[in-house]
């Protein structure tokens, strides 16, 4: 397996960056995630790492040295981030749940797999052409399918930014999974926040994506709609993969590739940590810090349980 990946996030005009992004692998699998935490509730910024480090665990224990069954890992992982924000706020005492939109992908034997709650976007894209994209969970995207609005719509409609599917709601997540995709060397994967896909077209993020490498595009992106939104723009993340395929395919010049081709099947490496995650601000960095790896476990037991009792009942 060999990719070259490039990730970044700009806080733009709010006080606190509550995007969280990083990506994990093994020797066969490559696992990447995106959240943002959102502002209209409590903590968002710590519903987003909390989401992640579940994801980040539950891919370690099951990437042996891939996951066996991809669809039920995303649903599982999804289900899992829901229940730990939720154990997470009755530890704290908070007065709401923290929230959080997130899109991952799995990639594995040359074939991707993809899940998303809320409006960060995933793009799956070759030769300048978008061959998917995740359909956000908004109201806006309801109103189109049903021919209440038209597509241009999109950036101006005033119910653009109303969600009615998220992690960490009252109500368990709608889980969107996506089909199945066969990548070619050469195939770009992004996932990126609202703050990105908001001020910047789809014809401009895959025309960038098309004619420059990873490496220059995504700054320029990011760069492009922080000022595009202005003083009271909003967080903007964006991580991207190019897909390189054997080890026989060259890559563009500058770009550092990633072969995992002599790991050991036990080993992951991954950038889901304090360490990778923008810094969050006043307490929330200590309350982070005070979710530990065993409660996150505790919640993933909980929810497998949950699922097998389900299975038995529908059998």
């Amino acid at each position: 397996m060999q990719f070259s990946v490039y990730q970044q996030s700009q806080i733009g005009g709010r006080k606190v960056n509550q995007d969280r992004m990083g990506y994990s692998f093994t020797r066969e699998a490559l696992l990447l995630v995106l959240a943002d935490g959102m502002g209209g509730h409590v903590r968002g910024e710590v519903a987003a790492t909390i989401m992640l480090q579940t994801m980040s665990t539950l891919f370690q224990q099951q990437a042996t040295p891939y996951v066996k069954k991809p669809e039920r890992f995303l649903e599982e992982a999804f289900l899992a981030g829901h229940h730990a924000i939720h154990r997470y706020r009755t530890v704290h005492a908070l007065p709401e749940t923290p929230r959080t939109t997130v899109v991952a992908c799995l990639i594995q034997h040359n074939t991707a797999i993809w899940a998303h709650c809320g409006d960060s976007r995933l793009y799956w894209m070759r030769r300048g052409q978008i061959l998917g994209r995740t359909r956000d969970h908004s109201h806006i995207e309801h109103l189109i399918e049903r021919g209440l609005a038209a597509p241009s719509e999109r950036a101006t409609h005033p119910d653009r930014n109303k969600l009615y599917n998220c992690i960490g709601a009252a109500s368990l997540p709608r889980i969107e999974v996506g089909r199945q995709a066969r990548l070619l060397p050469g195939d770009v994967v992004l996932l990126c926040s609202d703050g990105l896909w908001g001020s910047v077209s789809d014809a401009d993020i895959t025309h960038r994506l098309a004619t420059q490498t990873i490496v220059r595009a995504i700054p320029e992106l990011v760069e492009t709609a922080v000022s595009v939104a202005g003083p009271g723009g909003d967080n903007t993340t964006a991580l991207a993969i190019m897909w390189q395929g054997s080890l026989e395919e060259s890559s563009a010049p500058g770009v550092t590739v990633i072969s995992t081709e002599m790991l050991p099947d036990n080993l992951v490496s991954t950038t889901i940590g304090a360490a990778a995650e923008p810094a969050a601000s006043g307490d929330a960095a200590n309350e982070i810090d005070a979710f530990n790896d065993d409660e996150i476990e505790k919640a993933i037991a909980e929810i497998r349980g949950a699922i097998e009792r389900s299975n038995q009942i529908l059998k």
